[in-house]
């Protein structure tokens, strides 16, 4: 490999293709910044192309709180094809059901058509401070080294690397504890017959998680009733119901709290399914997230087969695919001028500097069957401030998406895809107005929230109501 150092200089540099990443370089180009989006992997896209449903986009309520770039994409997906839409699992989710490999190719053409230059197969590897600003971000790919001048980075990698190389503060998971959410590999199934599968959760609502939230005010039975007539295979098998149990008592199937079931191709009959973990794993620890997924494997062909046993409509199901790579819940969350709290979020709190809304219960997967759930006050969403996306003690540097300023337990609402895309977008726009202003300060603490505000509200991004 040369060792030569190519450099380059760009408005705005977008570390992580991601919901986060993704919201942020549409959202900056199209402002009119020139942007340059670096991943480590072949594809962008990350989560929302891995078969699992964009949360956090409605609330518990079923009223929409993220609009903008997200809803560019869904656009996208239904031009092609590949939107479902919103389900309400009559549990305390509305989720946006999408076909991942229509989101492939959706996520690729609003990126080309904003103007983002893309750079796959590249690591950010280094940083270059001087006095409290990033100058430069040295990225690597096959025979090359590369420094980036960016008048601001966007981190948007997920474990927050370049604000920590920059040298932000961070925490960890659950510290105390040494524990962190599992990782998950999301996988696909296709030949489910909607309709029995449907009727076996109306005849046996034991089985599914519905009615947990009160303002639904169904019945258990009621709930899968409404799931029934709405038609759709959303369905929430939980661990303590005796179909999920008695698998696992049997050892046929792994221990998880769930198996979330949501419909990915009505003409394919396909479905994805959210049911593997594996527990106390350090997901920046590469040599052990590796290992994991051999064992994660294993797992996704067990439930494959319990199903198929197990589960009416599922009986002439087929597998037809696997998540692009492990899907990860928790790392590192930098720690910015404001912390998004656990009552800012339980409460349903609203900012006079919020830039995007979250909306997702409070949501935290714990090793085997254990998990903790718990609903917005009302129904509601949350707002989350400008200075949670502001690392400390760095001047043009954004954290958006999983790695934001948050406690563990708020993080745990605000980590989904709805709500990262609308972080992302607001980070985006903030990135562009400041990299265009001829007199910058230099500082994204000097932006001017309300106008930043203002361009979003006019972008499509969804800032009020009550909701």
């Amino acid at each position: 490999m040369s060792h030569t150092l190519a450099y380059e200089s760009w408005d705005v540099l977008v570390i992580g293709g991601g919901a986060a990443g993704i919201g942020a370089a549409v959202s900056a180009a199209r402002n009119g910044a020139r942007v340059l989006m670096v991943d480590a992997g072949p594809m962008i896209g990350g989560e929302l192309v891995s078969g699992i449903p964009v949360d956090g986009c409605l609330s518990s309520r079923g009223e929409w709180v993220v609009g903008g770039v997200c809803r560019d994409l869904f656009a996208e997906c239904e031009r092609r094809g590949g939107y479902i839409g919103p389900i309400n699992d009559y549990r305390s989710l509305h989720v946006v059901a999408v076909d991942p490999e229509i989101m492939k190719i959706a996520v690729i053409n609003l990126v080309q058509q904003a103007g983002v230059a893309m750079r796959l197969y590249t690591y950010a590897d280094d940083v270059v401070m001087e006095r409290g600003r990033v100058r430069g971000v040295v990225i690597v790919n096959k025979g090359r080294r590369t420094l980036i001048d960016a008048k601001i980075v966007i981190d948007a990698s997920g474990d927050g690397d370049i604000a920590l190389a920059a040298g932000a503060p961070f925490d960890t998971g659950d510290a105390a504890k040494g524990e962190l959410q599992p990782v998950t590999l999301m996988f696909r199934m296709v030949g489910i017959e909607s309709e029995t599968l449907l009727r076996f959760a109306k005849e046996h609502p034991e089985n599914f998680g519905f009615g947990e939230y009160e303002g639904i005010g169904l019945s258990p039975r009621e709930c899968a009733e409404a799931l029934y007539r709405q038609g759709l295979p959303k369905l929430f098998v939980v661990a303590n119901g005796p179909v999920m149990r008695d698998a696992i008592a049997a050892g046929e199937l792994h221990r998880s709290s769930m198996i979330g079931i949501t419909p990915t191709s009505i003409a394919r009959k396909e479905v994805s399914l959210n049911t593997t973990r594996v527990g106390y794993l350090d997901a920046t620890d590469t040599p052990k997230l590796s290992a994991a997924l051999p064992d994660l494997v294993k797992q996704v062909w067990d439930c494959a087969g319990f199903l198929k046993k197990r589960m009416p409509g599922f009986e002439n199901a087929v597998f037809s695919g696997l998540a692009p790579r492990i899907g990860i819940r928790e790392t590192r969350r930098i720690m910015g001028e404001y912390v998004l709290s656990d009552d800012d979020v339980a409460q349903a709190r609203k900012h006079a500097n919020g830039i995007a809304k979250g909306a997702h219960e409070i949501d935290v997967h714990l090793a085997g069957t254990g998990h903790m759930r718990r609903a917005i006050a009302g129904g509601g969403s949350y707002d989350i401030p400008y200075p949670t996306l502001l690392p400390r003690g760095i001047a043009n540097m954004f954290v958006v998406g999983r790695c934001f300023s948050s406690t563990r337990i708020a993080h745990s609402s605000a980590r989904v895809m709805g709500t990262c895309l609308a972080m992302g977008q607001a980070a985006g726009t903030a990135a562009a107005m400041a990299s265009s202003a001829n007199a910058w300060s230099g500082d994204l603490r000097a932006i001017d929230v309300t106008r930043l505000r203002d361009v979003l509200r006019s972008q499509g991004a969804i800032l009020e109501g009550t909701a």
